[in-house]
């Protein structure tokens, strides 16, 4: 193989979120935090506050204020180089891409450096709280995943670009009504050079480092982190003209070209043609301790191998679960439930989707000898079944879905939203010859939808169309391509928007009227929606989270500048040609950063 052997047999379960400590002794946090979940079923969906577990919806302590989830103007849409927020908000940066992580300043190039400072390209984003009671919200880590690299700013060593990309954990405090990032032990980068471990159904040889193209980030009800490697074939190419794709890397999107990012020539691990390349290494959920820099990231390959939106956890009848998607169009929306053992995100079953047109669907369980998933059919056991989760996913006839992305879970009701940021309806989910068997959930649609679902008994679930992005008949209410969902203590949604560079702003009078990519609050029971935030020319809007007393929202805006088909392109020469947010320095490149949301007064 490829990437060296790999079998059913797990490589050990002593890392953190299995109620470990590294030495092998029992973690109270850990333990206390999971025998609830499992012993009272406290987390079960349609419980208050079941969406607490993934960092969302945090539900305040009484007597605390809440998210501002109802009462603010909302804003109109905007082309301008800036973020906006309503009348009586402010909007602060913090952690900016190349801030040190233990010291103060700034230092940009390099890839030793850069593996020290604050990764680039913004995406998922949690607030983990160092303190109790009011405290809390004041003093705090926040833990960042970084999604990808621009050239055009970081220049062209793949060294600097593979230490740009990954997790950050910096300290923040809160003085004054002023957040401000923290030179502190705890601070880390997760890159990938990061050693990582795996456990679960794959074990793999070879050389198990790096955590690349982290998307979304999810917590644990035991306290932990989930990071989701999403476009990790981004980072493998090769020039050997005589390479040639088989069909798990036509299913993955492998290919010589690399996507522009030339990783393959600094390190083997990302040749396609060399004996040392590792795709089977990378497409993984991550758990980490964020508390402890000194911890091992470890893969948890129960949950699957497929370009990860996020992971969502929740519980259900006391059992830990997992919602992740596969971010692309064509992917599928995936569901993990612990088996109820020691480790829970080791020895559950992971299940792929099959919606109907008429509401009703049902999960399809991803287990060696289910259905066309047996040895006579070319599935040698359950690690293989994980590692080629799309083929399997494929195989059982799963539905192909309009670029699924992120998943929330209601506080209120325990209704499970996913968003689609659109397709153009004809990509299938396999381009080897098996992609005609594949329904598709409807036809092309541009612009995305939201869609929410409930679980019913047996393994099913009724679901509905939420909002269809688009349509939406007053100004502050257009957005288009919805990618990022987070609920907060209220229970209103938060939509955060992705629209690509070559659609944003127009051509087209609908992303004209949408303008910037944008944060908007939802009301789930009314389905009104209105405009919070705009983001910067060629950025998206992609993490948000809230301090547990939800006075702070942190929004991430991730690639301000990037080429978009009204501005134009950035280069080395010219990195300012799109954008120049946040402007930290006079001159400076356009940075993906944080962005600290607070009432001004109240």
């Amino acid at each position: 193989m490829r990437d060296g052997a790999w079998s059913n047999e797990a490589p050990g379960n002593d890392a953190p979120g299995n109620g470990t400590e590294a030495a092998g002794g029992p973690s109270r946090r850990g333990v206390v935090a999971y025998g609830a979940l499992t012993a009272t079923g406290l987390l079960a969906v349609g419980a208050p506050g079941a969406a607490a577990a993934d960092g969302s919806a945090r539900r305040p302590a009484a007597g605390t204020s809440r998210p501002p989830s109802s009462r603010f103007e909302p804003v109109a849409a905007s082309e301008a180089d800036a973020v906006t927020v309503p009348a009586g908000y402010r909007a602060d940066v913090i952690a900016p891409w190349g801030q040190r992580i233990r010291t103060s300043g700034t230092d940009a190039d390099g890839s030793t450096a850069q593996a020290r400072q604050v990764g680039s390209h913004h995406h998922g984003i949690r607030y983990v709280p160092l303190a109790d009671g009011a405290a809390a919200s004041r003093h705090g880590l926040l833990v960042i995943g970084h999604e990808s690299a621009d050239p055009a700013l970081l220049g062209d060593d793949p060294r600097t670009a593979m230490a740009a990309q990954g997790v950050t954990v910096v300290e923040v405090r809160e003085s004054g009504g002023t957040w401000r990032t923290v030179g502190s032990a705890l601070g880390r980068r997760i890159t990938a050079d990061t050693p990582t471990r795996f456990s679960g159904p794959v074990a793999v040889d070879g050389d198990p480092r790096g955590v690349p193209a982290v998307s979304g980030v999810g917590v644990t009800p035991w306290g932990t982190c989930l990071a989701a490697e999403e476009d990790f074939r981004a980072c493998f190419g090769t020039d050997d003209p005589a390479w040639r794709r088989t069909e798990e890397d036509i299913r993955y999107g492998l290919s010589a070209t690399g996507f522009g990012h030339p990783w393959h020539r600094s390190d083997p691990r990302f040749d396609l043609s060399r004996p040392e390349a590792s795709p089977r290494h990378f497409g993984w959920i991550v758990e980490f301790d964020p508390r402890d820099p000194s911890s091992a990231p470890v893969k948890r390959t129960a949950l699957g191998r497929f370009a990860h939106g996020g992971a969502t956890v929740t519980g259900s009848a006391g059992r830990a679960v997992v919602y992740s998607t596969d971010a692309v169009d064509g992917g599928h929306l995936y569901k993990y439930v612990s088996g109820g053992g020691r480790s829970p995100l080791d020895d559950g079953t992971l299940y792929v989707a099959r919606l109907r047109a008429d509401g009703t669907g049902a999960w399809l369980p991803l287990r060696h000898g289910h259905g066309p998933l047996t040895r006579e059919a070319g599935w040698r056991d359950q690690a293989d079944v994980l590692v080629r989760a799309r083929l399997a996913a494929d195989a059982l006839g799963a539905t192909a879905l309009n670029r699924p992305e992120r998943v929330a879970v209601s506080p209120v009701d325990g209704h499970v939203y996913l968003a689609l940021a659109g397709g153009n309806g004809t990509a299938r989910c396999s381009d080897s010859g098996t992609g005609s068997a594949v329904p598709r959930l409807g036809d092309a649609d541009p612009h995305g939808r939201v869609v929410r679902w409930r679980e019913t008994a047996g393994d099913g679930l009724r679901w509905e169309e939420f909002l269809s992005a688009g349509e939406q008949r007053s100004p502050e209410a257009a957005f288009l391509a919805p990618k990022g969902l987070w609920f907060d203590a209220r229970g209103t949604l938060w939509i955060s928007t992705g629209i690509s560079g070559h659609a944003l702003n127009g051509p087209g009078a609908a992303y004209r009227e949408a303008g910037n990519n944008a944060l908007l609050a939802a009301d789930v029971a009314t389905g009104t929606v209105r405009r919070f935030l705009t983001a910067p020319r060629g950025a998206e809007v992609t993490g948000v989270d809230a301090t547990p007393d939800g006075r702070t929202l942190f929004v991430n805006i991730q690639h301000p500048g990037e080429r978009t088909a009204r501005w134009g392109a950035p280069d080395a020469s010219d990195p300012r040609a799109v954008s120049g947010w946040p402007g930290l320095r006079p001159g400076d490149r356009p940075r993906s950063a944080t962005v600290v949301v607070r009432r001004t007064a109240g």
